[in-house]
């Protein structure tokens, strides 16, 4: 396929997956609400209007608004990760709708295997920090000054918990991006595990980054799942390199063999 056509291509699928999260972001915009209130109940111990000099330890203190714009951009941010949580499997579809030319016939029966791990893996890192969050918000709050009342606007709050649900989830799609370069025939089973430990410290590092608590154990609990399946990606690719391989062989055996079946009849 020409670049323009490629370009095109993946015009055409940017709009259809950008177009479903703008869809369910619209639908999810009237029950922003609910999804607010999902979103903070992991605070630990958290009272509105309740301050933190004053409340036992672990309360968040003061919950409240800065702003005149502040509700509707906090209902805005809430909507639109919702958006792009639900509408997953569409935007997960056209990435694979995108690479899925370049693989053969054979190996494109693997769209709804794609599907049926991508979806689950993304909602898992999602779901994973959703769990990590009430520790998040324990360890960060834990290093207010003595007789201070830690203002806590709700907006920076979802600002850390949507950034949290969303990086979580997209980094659980690692092994399946490795998988895809795999099968597209961009990198090699044999490359990717010889990256093991650059990869290994490069997950560490990002763990470190996106868990903004400074406990090692919220790293840990990212890091780990992020590893193995790192891991395991390698061992999908490095069974789907040694079938193409035999594959290859047999191919080139049946043609030799046919080969010398025509010259022995002439």
């Amino acid at each position: 396929m020409p670049l323009l056509d490629h370009v095109r291509e993946l015009r055409n699928r940017l709009v259809k997956g950008i177009g479903a999260i703008l869809l369910v972001t619209a639908g999810a915009a009237f029950f922003y609400k609910q999804l607010i209130g999902f979103l903070i109940a992991p605070l630990p111990g958290c009272t509105p209007g309740q301050l933190a000099g004053a409340a036992p330890a672990g309360h968040c203190g003061v919950i409240a608004l800065n702003g005149l714009l502040s509700p509707f951009t906090l209902a805005l941010k809430v909507s639109i990760t919702a958006g792009v949580i639900a509408a997953s499997p569409v935007w997960l579809y056209q990435l694979w709708a995108f690479i899925a030319p370049g693989l053969h016939r054979n190996e494109k029966k693997y769209t709804l295997a794609f599907l049926g791990a991508g979806i689950p893996l993304f909602l898992s890192g999602a779901a994973l920090a959703y769990w990590l969050l009430p520790t998040t918000a324990r360890v960060l709050i834990s290093f207010t000054p003595a007789h201070t009342t830690n203002m806590l606007p709700v907006d920076d709050f979802l600002n850390l918990a949507t950034r949290f649900i969303v990086v979580f989830g997209l980094s659980f799609e690692l092994p399946l991006l490795l998988i895809l370069l795999n099968f597209g025939g961009v990198i090699s089973a044999r490359r990717m595990i010889g990256w093991w430990r650059v990869m290994i410290m490069a997950i560490t590092v990002f763990a470190a980054i996106a868990t903004p608590s400074t406990d090692p154990l919220t790293m840990l609990l990212l890091a780990a799942p992020l590893s193995l399946l790192y891991f395991a990606a390698c061992a999908v690719a490095w069974a789907h390199d040694r079938r193409r391989v035999r594959r290859t062989h047999d191919g080139m055996d049946n043609t030799e063999f046919a080969s010398l079946e025509v010259a022995s009849s002439r």
